[in-house]
């Protein structure tokens, strides 16, 4: 089963375009996507399968994961692009 679930395919949000599970799981380097639940609970219960698949830090880190705000966001942005300058 772990293979079906690696190879489903769902429309990414943040990309636009069709991705498989097994992007999700390493979309932020060694960790999973931070919106990996709210996109795949619909389909299978992810939240487990992350509980039984990932190290305990992967997961608390999926856990106790909270987005920044837009604004911070866009000065993060603006300020790593004036430091490539």
């Amino acid at each position: 089963m772990k293979q079906d679930i690696n190879n489903k395919l769902i429309r990414c949000p943040r990309l636009g375009d069709e991705i498989p599970f097994a992007y999700c799981l390493r979309e932020a380097g060694d960790f999973p996507c931070a919106r990996i639940v709210s996109c795949w609970m619909i389909f299978f219960d992810v939240e487990n399968f992350l509980k039984e698949n990932l190290e305990p830090k992967k997961w608390e880190r999926v856990v106790n994961f909270q987005p920044k705000n837009k604004i911070t966001s866009l000065i993060e942005f603006i300020e790593a692009a004036k430091a490539k300058k």
